[in-house]
């Protein structure tokens, strides 16, 4: 255990600072930008990306992964702020921590193993999709400059690798650019155009609601929704951190520090917040991998805001555009072209639905259960296939007896002329899986009965017959 920790505060520590410097750059626009999407003060945003990056560096389950203020929450919480003001998003920050931590101790991370592959691909191309969508009002139409400074950052971020490996590249292209743009003036959209930098620190202060049953009923919808978006996008993000260093994070614990982390924020005057799969990305591609490049994001944002907050509004978008871009291209997963015509037709259809889904409604939430969910269809589509296979007067059934395949096995018998008064019908190489199953069963014997002809039930497996004890209170024969 020791060791572990050791490794993962310690084992690479001058990566990890550096990476976690490159991310605080990036986090800013980006707190700024959601939280003007959350109607609240740009502080708001940027207090929350530094409560939440410095806690979940301590509490958080996997190593190297940035959490912050997002879009996807960021989206959930207008209508309150709109309705209620900032006080009641704070509430619900703190009860969206609470549920997160009740979510963690309940091990909601076993509910991964549900989402389909299709569905994790079509989530990881729709969230390159849409960081690559966030960043086209930032350089489409502006001017040539920005084109410009845009092709130079991504020059710069693709070919610095290949000589210089001790400093992250994006980090070099923001300190090299920002100082071309300040010192040969000019005129390019800053830092500063998204909204003004407060040089103070986040104080601690209690939302100022009523603490009563109908304050509950008001912030409740919003922070379950908060909870449920907050721990999918950051569980699905650890996934993916966990593929591209190839190793494996505690998820549960992740939850839990999910919801530690939006606790303390709620009460340090940010919003609610998740872990963010671009700035993840930046992190583990600038080298990032233990606990130490979140905290340094956290606390090096901090520092910018309050040290270095006349010079952080000079930083050109035009060069975190391009980074930005670099990430999209990095987390899209390419060889997915090739999946779509070699996977199932299913499964390309599953993953198709989930990315539409996703950059339609800009909901990371939506595409995801959109795509369990025709998964799920799919998969009873494929399983309802019965066959029943006659051999003298016994009647072998093939495959699964449930409420989408009990159709057809009924319309079998009873379309099927017999020269019997004696049947078997052999469920060893079939289930009976609910009570439509059992019903069809029974009605099946029913209509035999009714022409005369006497049905033996076998090979019934322990399973099957369970359900039929529980459904109908007798023991079918084996």
């Amino acid at each position: 255990m020791m060791q572990s920790l050791k490794q993962q505060w310690f084992g690479n520590i001058r990566a990890d600072i550096l990476a976690g410097i490159v991310v605080a750059l990036a986090l800013i626009p980006e707190a700024i930008a959601f939280s003007i999407i959350a109607g609240v003060d740009p502080m708001v945003g940027l207090y929350a990306s530094f409560c939440i990056a410095v806690t979940i560096a301590f509490v958080g389950g996997r190593p190297g992964m940035i959490s912050a203020a997002t879009g996807a929450m960021a989206l959930l919480m207008g209508p309150l702020v709109k309705e209620y003001g900032l006080d009641y998003l704070l509430a619900a920050t703190i009860l969206t921590g609470i549920i997160q931590v009740l979510f963690g101790l309940s091990k909601v991370a076993k509910l991964m193993k549900f989402i389909p592959n299709a569905v994790m691909i079509g989530f990881v191309n729709s969230l390159a999709i849409l960081i690559f969508l966030a960043q086209v009002p930032h350089f489409l139409g502006i001017s040539k400059m920005t084109y410009i400074f845009v092709a130079v950052t991504l020059l710069l971020v693709y070919t610095l690798p290949r000589f210089i490996t001790v400093i992250p590249a994006p980090l070099i292209a923001i300190v090299v650019l920002t100082a071309v743009a300040i010192y040969s003036g000019v005129e390019l959209r800053t830092i500063g155009d998204l909204g003004s930098i407060t040089k103070a620190f986040p104080t601690f202060h209690i939302p100022n609601v009523p603490f009563t049953f109908e304050t509950l009923q008001i912030i409740f919808p919003y922070s379950i929704a908060l909870a449920i978006v907050g721990l999918l996008e950051s569980l699905l993000t650890a996934q993916i951190v966990d593929d591209m260093t190839a190793t494996e994070s505690e998820k549960n614990k992740e939850a839990r520090g999910q919801g530690i982390a939006n606790f303390i924020n709620g009460f340090f005057g940010g919003m609610a917040g998740c872990a963010m799969i671009g700035q993840s990305v930046i992190n583990v591609k600038s080298g990032g991998r233990g606990r130490i490049s979140t905290l340094v994001a956290g606390l090096f944002l901090i520092f910018l805001i309050i040290v270095l907050g006349d010079l952080v509004v000079k930083i050109p978008m035009p060069v975190l555009v391009g980074i930005m871009i670099m990430v999209s291209i990095g987390t899209f997963d390419w060889s997915s072209f090739k999946y779509l015509v070699k996977a199932p037709p299913t499964d390309a259809i599953v993953m198709l639905v989930t990315v539409i889904i996703v950059v339609y409604t800009h909901d990371l939430s939506k595409g995801v259960i959109a795509g369990i969910i025709l998964s799920a269809i799919f998969f009873v589509v494929k399983i309802s296939t019965l066959k029943v296979i006659k051999k003298g007067n016994v009647y072998n059934i093939e495959g699964q007896l449930f409420f989408a395949s009990t159709d057809h096995f009924i319309n079998y018998f009873k379309s099927t002329e017999f020269d019997t008064s004696q049947i078997i019908i052999d469920f060893s190489n079939s289930r009976i899986w609910d009570d439509s199953g059992v019903g069809s069963l029974n009605k099946v014997k029913d209509l035999l009965y009714e022409k005369g002809i006497n049905v033996e039930v076998t090979g019934l497996d322990a399973l099957s017959q369970k359900v039929i004890k529980r459904l109908e209170g007798i023991s079918s024969s084996n």
